[in-house]
């Protein structure tokens, strides 16, 4: 019986011990997942501390130390298990860690992810016949969420994601106080916040490129000309992003404009509506305002509304009907302009830009083929080439929707293409500008080009249009044909004139230079008078085809937006239009390099344009190149006039002349100790530091 008891008791302190351990492992497994759930609802901003992997360094040196590289016997690598990687000297190891382990890291913030190869994750084993080998799960740990991915390209998309919402603080980093991730910049008198990598559209949904903000201010110049014709306009920025163009537009021209700023992403449209609530701006969403009060500082009232909405641009122009439309997409605008032409209302602004440069600017022909339906080769007169494609792609979409186009600005820079047109609506204009579209004949030995006749019917020798006879003279074909291009004017004379007056009143110095360049270049001369006085007051700047309201002529240029104008006014802007028409300026430009003679030093570019303009042709700089020429004059007489007034390069100190065989010699002599050679003026001329005052420099791209 002792024994029976003995047992007894026994059993039951071990049934005991057992409920005991089965309860601590249950309390520990309910922490566990309390811990888990806590970690999971943890802010990635917050400061929970938390040990940074091995694999994540800010030098190689520091990753060096993990593996003491000092030491002089073998060393396994920190980062490789001994299956992969066997231990070996410091010299082989420094090479492994820097080849292998440092050059493929992904970098953020100044720390290093390097991949690692240690069982940190889960490998799935491969089977080969009878053996079994394990897979090295070759990884990379997050520095934000401490997640492990395989792949480097996942890894960096992980952490662009991570940026996009705003997570950029590490979650082993413990940070005192919340800190917005969102900077604030400045760009005529309006506060925008970004996001990181704000000018990289590839790695942000709300992208904001400093250097377009030349492009800006012509947009903004071309609304106030717009606003002054006729109040209140509805405009439209298509592609908001983080909606500095509608926030400049509605801060500066108050209660004459209606903006509406429309973005397709969410991220973008939540940063506008932040933004506008930083300028002090009421926000219209979904016919809902939100009133701004708490950005509203000592009470103040606020009157301006910027309407934002999130919708897909072509929904948003099929929509609703605008007075002027801003299309600025990351790429082509191609496929937005039949929704633009659609709505946009008479004598209404589209403005687009393009910044597609490498199929626009004749480096990827076959996408410009493909987006343009455009055939183009790379010219000396490339930018003017890619703006004739994209005015030419606008005149097809508006005649589409039975709508006429007036061309009134085109710049074509570095980093974009900018067009600005006016709406015609009707039949007529919109034949009118069909008929401007027409195919190019372009040389490729001499440079020289003609637009094809009009006219449908074939010539047995193309080549007889070419004012050059290097077909006759050359084996081979010579030419190629170019287009379909734009074969119209470029720009607006009376419109860039009021666009100078307004820069001037709201002080944009980016703009003026450029503005005051294209002037010039669409009058084609070199002598700038320019006015500061209000334009209203002088008749010359009616456009043409285009009544616009002046003191003298209020009555006649009134037109109520979306109404057709009288018999009367339509016959008197045909007039103007024929009358004007000899005025405009010539097709394409000339590159003073391009044509230069071997051996030879070219006579300065001021000096070269009052050469040809002492011939009797029309001359101007233009902005497309600094370097460029625009005349009426003929390729033969063009190179005859650069021929005529070049120095021989041994004769770098002599006058600039007509080229006299007899005096090279004795100039040479002369002037062997001059102070500088023509070439070297030339070269100063190039760069933009010759220019007298009454002949600005053309701007070069922001």
């Amino acid at each position: 019986d002792g024994n029976a008891d003995c047992g007894e008791v026994k059993s039951n302190s071990v049934a005991v011990k057992v409920e005991e351990e089965v309860e601590i492992k249950e309390e520990g497994a309910e922490q566990e997942s309390t811990r888990e759930s806590d970690s999971s609802n943890l802010d990635v901003s917050s400061d929970y501390p938390r040990e940074k992997h091995l694999s994540i360094q800010r030098q190689l040196a520091d990753l060096e130390k993990l593996a003491d590289l000092n030491e002089a016997k073998k060393k396994p690598c920190p980062l490789c298990p001994e299956e992969k990687f066997k231990a070996c000297y410091s010299h082989k190891l420094h090479r492994h860690l820097q080849n292998l382990h440092w050059k493929i890291s992904v970098e953020f913030e100044g720390y290093r992810m390097c991949i690692c190869h240690l069982p940190c994750r889960i490998a799935k084993p491969n089977f080969s016949g009878d053996q079994t080998f394990p897979k090295m799960g070759a990884h990379y740990h997050c520095i934000i969420c401490s997640a492990t991915i395989t792949r480097r390209t996942d890894m960096i998309g992980h952490i662009n994601r991570h940026v996009n919402k705003g997570e950029t603080e590490s979650r082993f980093t413990a940070a005192p106080a919340l800190k917005s991730s969102h900077e604030v910049l400045k760009e005529s008198n309006t506060d925008v916040q970004v996001l990181p990598n704000y000018s990289t559209p590839q790695k942000t949904d709300s992208s904001f490129n400093p250097k377009m903000k030349l492009n800006r201010q012509l947009i903004f110049c071309a609304l106030a000309v717009l606003a002054e014709e006729r109040k209140p306009i509805e405009c439209l920025d298509a592609f908001g992003a983080t909606g500095i163009m509608g926030l400049q537009w509605a801060k500066h021209f108050r209660s004459s404009v209606k903006v509406t700023i429309n973005d397709c992403n969410e991220n973008s449209v939540t940063m506008i509506q932040e933004n506008c609530l930083l300028n002090k701006m009421k926000v219209k969403v979904n016919a809902k305002e939100e009133d701004g009060d708490e950005a509203v500082a000592d009470g103040e009232e606020n009157t301006d509304t910027i309407e934002v909405t999130k919708m897909d641009a072509n929904v948003t122009m099929h929509l609703r009907s605008f007075d002027f439309i801003h299309l600025d997409p990351f790429g082509t605008s191609v496929n937005y302009l039949d929704s633009a032409f659609r709505n946009a209302r008479n004598l209404g602004i589209v403005s687009l830009t393009s910044t597609d440069i490498s199929s626009l600017y004749a480096k990827a022909q076959h996408v410009a083929l493909r987006h343009y339906g455009c055939n183009i080769v790379r010219t000396e007169y490339y930018k003017e080439l890619a703006a004739r494609v994209v005015i030419a792609a606008v005149a097809r979409a508006a005649a589409r929707c039975n709508k006429g186009i007036e061309v009134l600005l085109a710049v074509a820079l570095e980093h974009f293409v900018l067009v600005v047109v006016r709406v015609l609506r009707g039949p007529s204009p919109a034949d009118d500008s069909a008929k401007k579209i027409r195919y190019l004949i372009h040389c490729q030995w001499c440079e020289e080009r003609i637009f094809q006749k009009e006219g449908n019917m074939v010539e047995e020798n193309p080549y007889q249009q070419l004012p050059c006879d290097c077909h006759g003279s050359m084996p081979g074909k010579t030419a190629v044909v170019l287009g379909p291009l734009w074969s119209g004017a470029l720009f607006n004379t009376g419109f860039l004139r009021r666009m100078l007056f307004e820069a001037v009143q709201y002080g944009l110095e980016e703009a003026q230079p450029l503005l005051k360049t294209l002037v010039c270049e669409a009058e084609c001369t070199s002598l700038k008078n320019f006015s500061t006085h209000s334009p209203n007051d002088e008749n010359r700047q009616e456009e043409c085809g285009v009544y616009i309201r002046t003191p003298d002529m209020l009555a006649e240029s009134y037109v109520v937006p979306g109404k057709r104008k009288s018999n009367e006014v339509m016959r008197n802007a045909a007039k103007r239009q024929k009358s004007d028409s000899s005025a405009e300026h010539p097709a394409f430009y000339y590159n003073m390099h391009r044509h230069s003679i071997k051996g030879m030093n070219m006579p300065k570019l001021n000096k070269f344009l009052s050469y040809l303009s002492e011939a009797g042709y029309r001359v101007s700089r233009t902005h497309f190149d600094p370097m460029g020429v625009r005349t009426n004059a003929p390729l033969a007489q063009f190179k005859t006039v650069l021929v005529k007034y070049s120095t021989p390069t041994y004769a770098g100190g002599q006058a600039e002349g007509p080229l006299r065989v007899g005096d090279q010699l004795q100039a040479a002599a002369d002037h062997r100790a001059g102070d500088g050679t023509v070439l070297e003026e030339n070269q100063a001329a190039g760069a933009g530091s010759a220019f007298p005052e009454d002949c600005p420099a053309p701007c070069a791209a922001d």
